[in-house]
């Protein structure tokens, strides 16, 4: 499932790289992108575990920036 978020706080283009590396990593994850100008994470994962893998991708991302918020809707 390819699922495009807004990214809110995203800071530096350096984090945003350091982000994209990291949630490509993750189990399940066959594609990712952070666009730091758009402020847009682009995530392609398996679909039946979709959510899972997405609260995986929040910590990552907490870890990198933490004050970056996606925005699930």
């Amino acid at each position: 499932m390819k699922k495009i978020y807004k990214l809110e706080d995203l800071d530096c283009a350096n984090c945003a790289a350091k982000m994209e590396r990291a949630i490509a990593k993750l189990d399940g994850v066959t594609y990712a992108n952070v666009n730091f100008m758009s402020q847009r994470l682009t995530i392609d994962a398996d679909d039946n575990r979709f959510e899972e893998i997405m609260d995986a991708v929040e910590r990552t991302c907490k870890k990198v920036e933490p004050d970056c918020r996606i925005i699930r809707n």
